[in-house]
């Protein structure tokens, strides 16, 4: 006597090539996979793979002993040393005080708000040439704002220190423009529920906020670290460029291609290159982590 196991459902195995074919072309209302996969495959090939591969081989046209020696020359440590830890310093900065403009626009009505929600997004709109003209005026010695820290010894402009208010000045619209949006879709009934049952604020915002807009919040780190990196021209008015001081990584490529060493400063972008993909990517790894646990939650 032959028994037949029951089937529940209509789940059906499919073959490894079917299976395959079905984790690559997700279900979509849009027809032509193969169309737009290709058309974005040649658009990040030609304006971001290639480029990169042509500042790699330009590196290369100096021996490996060549680039180490350019790449860790005692001002080139100090000018990564500058970029990397200033523009970490002002991507905390703007992760901390981005969440709380953000939180200000969205949960408080005050006079002239649309206005201050505009300015947010003046660095993006300023000339970088005229934020770094305008911040050094503003923080100099004898400033409007330099003035009163002077008689204490503290100068702003020219130094470290400047650099660093620069990319904070440069990144808080990419906190904000981040967390604003998932701010606006969290319901304030979920706030006012964890209330009702006995939360206090800082619990509120420990288990039921910050959870909500930490995947957010990462993504807004990552853009306002990437762009501190690079950025060029509202820091070199207001860092004084000393060398060993005060002087940026991507200020000494270009004076490396001033001086016609075209190697050489590729070398230092290629070192750039490589150390921000290597502390991006720990960072995209946290933020995929923190969106998934996010939802699972």
């Amino acid at each position: 006597m032959t028994t037949s196991t029951p089937h529940f459902g209509t789940e059906e195995t499919l073959p490894p090539a079917a299976s395959a074919r079905s984790f690559w072309r997700k279900p979509s209302v849009l027809p032509g996979f193969g169309l737009t996969m290709g058309f974005t495959l040649f658009y990040l090939g030609i304006l971001v793979l290639i480029p990169l591969a042509g500042l790699v081989l330009k590196a290369f046209e100096l021996s490996l002993p060549q680039m180490w020696e350019v790449a860790t020359a005692p001002r080139a440590l100090a000018a990564y040393k500058l970029s990397f830890g200033a523009a970490l310093i002002a991507a905390v900065i703007n992760l901390f005080f981005g969440v709380l403009v953000s939180w200000v626009l969205v949960r408080y009505q005050f006079p002239f708000k649309r206005v201050v929600d505009g300015l947010v997004d003046l660095p993006f709109a300023l000339p970088t040439a005229v934020a770094g003209i305008a911040l050094a005026t503003l923080y100099a010695p004898n400033g409007w704002v330099g003035r009163f820290f002077e008689p204490f010894g503290i100068k702003i402009a020219y130094t470290p220190l400047g650099v660093v208010i620069a990319l904070v000045f440069i990144g808080l619209p990419f906190v904000v423009r981040t967390v604003q949006p998932v701010l606006q879709d969290l319901s304030k009934d979920v706030e006012e529920a964890a209330a009702s049952l006995g939360a206090s604020r800082w619990q509120t915002f420990r288990r039921v906020i910050a959870p909500s807009i930490m995947p957010a919040a990462l993504t807004g780190f990552t853009l306002a670290f990437a762009r501190a990196l690079g950025e060029y021209g509202s820091v070199i008015f207001i860092a004084g460029n000393l060398p060993m001081k005060s002087e940026i990584a991507p200020l000494l490529i270009i004076i490396k291609l001033e001086q016609y060493d075209y190697a050489g400063a590729a070398t230092i972008g290629t070192t750039m290159l490589v150390a921000s993909f290597l502390l991006l990517l720990p960072i995209n790894i946290l933020q995929r982590w923190s969106r998934l646990r996010s939802v699972e939650a």
